[in-house]
């Protein structure tokens, strides 16, 4: 049986979007594989590591990751509970037209320079309305392709395309801390107990995550849950129980965090989406 299932929400040629649900069985690295075209995926569920050669790269709902035609990459699951993304393949002329020059690899055929970039809320709220939109067939193709577009820009834009300057040893050691806060996004964490779980001071993981992530650990711990949140909103029909779910002290405090990430309440983006149960 195959470890992955896979949901083809839109192909009209020159976009292609797909919903890719994976079990997580391998804790190690999987065997080399090689995508046959160069795509988008954006991590919503879940956590996994992708690994080309030595350079290694945390899948998690805070980044889209780049997958190159003709480029090998193997990956591994590190948490258990399996993962999904959303996959987008857009014709090789428009990623020419849309991406910074600074991210294209110079090779005969179009690729991304990077393996990852971290996105911000604006293109996770964008990644879940096209999702569900297409989900619950509330969007016509047209505006399907106008939105996967429209997430593309925002997530290759300059909010995202930042160069760290940091070591690979701290970008390692941030990589960890990535996959503890995975393992539990309900948990509310102290900087002590991460510490004590990573190794290393609370000072040096502070400043570590801050130089290679661009934003404080507390934050990117929210947006990794209330992307959580934007993947269960189907699902709950009481948003109260859905905060408590996700660890928020209130319904008050979830709606205040998701309001303000998002631009709207819960409510309203579920409206917004016509979105009906899986």
């Amino acid at each position: 049986m195959s470890d992955f299932e896979v949901r083809r929400l839109l192909d009209t040629g020159t976009i292609a979007v797909t919903d890719v649900h994976c079990k997580g069985s391998c804790r190690h690295r999987s065997a080399e594989e090689c995508a046959r075209s160069t795509h988008l995926v954006f991590p919503y569920r879940g956590v996994y590591m992708r690994h080309v050669g030595s350079d290694q790269s945390v899948a998690d709902a805070n980044h889209v990751l780049f997958f190159n035609a003709g480029e090998g990459y193997q990956v591994s699951h590190p948490v258990t509970g399996g993962d999904a993304s959303l996959v987008l393949a857009v014709s090789p002329r428009m990623l020419g037209e849309l991406a910074p020059a600074a991210l294209v690899a110079r090779r005969d055929e179009f690729g991304f320079r990077r393996q990852s970039l971290r996105i911000d809320p604006r293109a996770q709220a964008l990644v879940a309305l096209l999702r569900h939109s297409l989900r619950s067939g509330s969007i016509e193709p047209l505006e399907a392709e106008s939105l996967a577009l429209t997430l593309v820009c925002r997530s290759l834009g300059p909010r995202t395309a930042r160069a760290t300057g940091a070591t690979p040893a701290r970008q390692r050691l941030v990589d960890r801390v990535k996959v503890l806060l995975a393992c539990d996004l309900t948990r509310r964490w102290s900087l002590a107990e991460i510490a004590g779980e990573i190794g290393g001071s609370a000072v040096y993981l502070t400043q570590a995550f801050q130089q290679v992530e661009g934003l404080p650990l507390y934050r990117y711990h929210l947006r990794l849950r209330l992307a959580r949140a934007l993947d269960l909103l189907a699902d709950y029909d009481d948003l109260s129980t859905l905060a408590m779910d996700l660890g928020f002290s209130s319904h008050s405090h979830f709606a205040a965090a998701f309001k303000q990430a998002y631009g709207r309440s819960p409510t309203a983006f579920r409206q917004s989406a016509s979105t009906v149960p899986r």
